[in-house]
């Protein structure tokens, strides 16, 4: 009789969420059937214990091998593959960093991350099926596992990216975010839309939750190893990061002289060290590679040769509380609050896109931007020639000095990883108010297309929203065509006028149904659509958003046009074949039409180039989590996370939302217990330290 009593009760909790008779379980954590897991907790301990718990059930290999690198332990995991990550580790000192940012946290983030590491601990340690056995050496995971990946992720892939030469292979790393006000909405309510586009794989990979927190919802995205909700909303606002045009790390280029290095023209010494690392060779043996680490005022040195060496010097290195930013944000419940968890400057790089129930709109060109002496943008982005100490930067700016705008009169802010000035159309920030080192001026194809979709509605619905999300119209062609058009009819080239006909027919989208994007874009390529030089009238700030425009060689764009279309005609046979046909999503296993491209030709739905065969390109990037939100009297919100919520290999869930973005298709993100009830997969409770499931 007491059994049955019991399991009522819990079950009870289960349903209405906020149990709070003493001594009855009140972690609970339900997953839906797309594997979302929506946690219940009274506690944060609790709360982010179940997130562990539940992500590492989600992608525990994946974790594991994250962590590993991250720790600068690959190559003793899993061989001599692993060696350049390593050194990289090594060479910018994250070990180090992470035991002076265990010393400087505040408590709560602490708190939070030796909760979560407890849970994937407590997963693993209940699950050992699921782990391979090259990952199980990695376990047990630790708090400063945590800072270390964070450290990973943020300064090897986004700050020092480019300076490491590490992001080069993906054409179009970034996002897109929208937030749109009331007097621009149909419905009266502020609008977001939250579009990451990374790589499909590896550190770069989300993972979706839910949590609610004594009765609070947040709901949002996280990379994979990181606690908390990073790109999220709850019941009063949202926001979103993409990229932003932010310098916030230098190269440094420094003269040898006698085992130093010069600046202002007198000798320095190097702050000199090695470091040894393991390589694995066999399931028994390895063998150990000892390289040097060198330090200048500058920062580390990431490369040498005879003569001279090359410095990093980035940002963020002395804010350790980024997580905690983050779990500021979501919690926050009004602009107030939110801009209070900004000013924190934790947080060292991308943008920051925000609407609210109130009404409220907000961009901000976020992050750590050094205060630097010489003004101009292409001063500093270049390698630096570092033997002047007056080029070496220490402070940063305030977050009043950062450009954002609030509440714009024309009710609607954009960015597609252009610089701040052309969030709004006419712009409402003037570059000349800001140090020129603080963004360039530009305003690519994207980023035009973008701004041509909410200028063009003057009342935007909810649905509107989504299809703009989901455009796949290419800018360029809009722009371009009636030039290559008129160099065609110009001309006496045969197969170009053959091509003109297809192009003519071709919707300018890039469907799986379109034909003559697949010619299009063959031609764009050959075209190389960034060269300045290729433009009979360049972009202009005076135009940002119609410019460039014309052919410069309209002859040789010809020539390109006929070359294309007999590649096309001479590998498909047919000018006029659909894009889906030769692009392709090809993942765990599904092979499936894709739509959308790269964005450097105006597109909005951002699919770019991985993989390839003798007949197809495979998506290798591009939408992510895609989150369309309205802040009405209840929040509604339709996402996507394309790959799926898990990458485990038996998982259900790796892959399985890769239909829907095929068809262009969201799914309502199931926020109240209706909503979660009858979506339930699985019901599980925390008890003893490990969650079970109730029937």
């Amino acid at each position: 009789m007491q059994k049955h009593y019991l399991l009522g009760l819990i079950s009870l909790c289960l349903l209405h969420f906020n149990c709070s008779e003493k001594g009855t379980p009140e972690t609970s954590l339900i997953w839906d059937s797309w594997g979302v897991p929506h946690i219940t907790a009274d506690t944060t301990e609790e709360l982010f214990f179940a997130q562990g718990w539940a992500q590492m059930h989600s992608h525990a290999n994946l974790i594991l091998s994250l962590y590993g690198t991250s720790r600068g332990k690959g190559a003793e995991y899993w061989g001599k593959d692993k060696l350049q990550d390593d050194m990289l580790v090594h060479t910018l000192g994250f070990s180090e960093l992470a035991d002076e940012w265990e010393t400087q946290q505040d408590p709560e983030v602490k708190t939070m991350a030796t909760a979560f590491v407890n849970g994937m601990n407590a997963y693993a340690e209940a699950h050992p099926e699921t782990i391979e056995d090259q990952n199980k050496m990695v376990l047990p995971l630790t708090a400063k596992d945590v800072n270390m990946h964070a450290m990973y992720v943020v300064f090897t892939r986004f700050i020092g990216g480019n300076d490491l030469g590490r992001v080069q292979q993906w054409p179009d790393i970034g996002s897109n975010a929208y937030a749109i006000g009331p007097q621009r909405s149909a419905s009266g309510n502020a609008m977001l839309v939250q579009n990451p586009h990374l790589p499909w794989w590896g550190e770069f990979t989300f993972w979706e939750s839910h949590l609610n927190l004594n009765g609070k919802n947040m709901y949002g995205a996280t990379l994979v190893g990181l606690p908390g909700i990073a790109i999220g909303f709850n019941e009063h606002l949202g926001w979103s990061h993409t990229n932003n045009t932010i310098d916030n790390a230098d190269t440094y280029e420094l003269e040898l002289k006698d085992g130093g290095y010069l600046l202002d023209g007198e000798r320095k010494e190097f702050e000199a060290d090695s470091k040894t690392i393991k390589i694995k060779e066999s399931d028994s043996t390895w063998v150990e590679h000892t390289f040097p680490v060198m330090k200048t005022i500058h920062g580390p040195v990431v490369k040498q040769t005879d003569d001279k060496v090359l410095a990093l010097r980035m940002v963020g290195l002395d804010r350790p509380n980024i997580n905690l930013q983050w779990w500021r944000m979501i919690n926050s419940t009004s602009f107030e609050e939110f801009e209070s968890a900004l000013k924190m400057a934790q947080i060292p790089f991308w943008n920051v896109m925000y609407a609210d129930r109130e009404g409220n709109i907000f961009y901000l060109f976020n992050g750590l931007v050094p205060q630097r002496g010489e003004d101009a943008w292409e001063y500093w982005d270049r390698v630096i020639p570092g033997g002047r100490s007056v080029d070496v930067w220490t402070e940063m700016h305030d977050y009043a000095d950062l450009p954002k705008v609030k509440n714009p009169a024309n009710g609607w802010l954009q960015n597609a990883n252009d610089p701040p000035w052309t969030s709004t159309i006419p712009m409402a920030l003037n570059p000349d108010d800001y140090p020129g080192y603080m963004a360039p001026r530009s305003m690519f194809f994207r980023p035009q297309r973008s701004a041509r979709m909410l200028i063009e509605d003057e009342s935007i619905s909810f649905e509107e929203l989504v299809e703009y999300k989901h455009s796949t119209r290419l800018e360029f062609a809009d722009r371009i065509l009636d030039d290559l058009f008129a160099a065609v009819d110009a001309s006496n080239n045969a197969k170009a006028k053959e091509a003109k006909v297809v192009l003519e027919a071709w919707d300018r989208e890039s469907d799986a149904d379109s034909k003559g994007m697949l010619l299009f874009f063959n031609w764009a390529r050959k075209f190389r659509v960034w060269n300045p030089a290729n433009y009979a009238t360049p972009w202009s700030m005076e135009a940002p958003n119609t410019t460039p425009d014309g052919l410069a060689d309209p002859e040789s764009a010809v020539k390109l046009l006929e070359q294309a279309a007999l590649e096309i005609e001479g590998k498909f046979g047919d000018l006029a074949t659909p894009w889906g046909d030769y692009y392709r999503i090809n993942y765990n296993g599904k092979d499936l039409p894709a739509n959308g491209a790269n964005g450097s030709m105006g597109v909005f739905r951002v699919a770019w180039p991985g993989n390839t065969d003798e007949d197809h390109i495979y998506v290798g990037g591009g939408d992510s989590w895609v989150g369309v939100i309205e802040f009405g009297e209840d929040v509604k919100a339709n996402v996507l996370l394309s790959y799926g919520n898990a990458t485990q290999k038996d998982s259900p869930h790796n892959g399985d939302q890769l239909e829907l973005f095929s068809k262009k298709g969201l799914r309502t993100a199931w926020l109240t217990k209706e909503q979660i009830e009858a979506n339930t997969r699985t019901k599980m409770v925390l008890q003893d330290g490990v969650f079970v499931t109730i029937e």
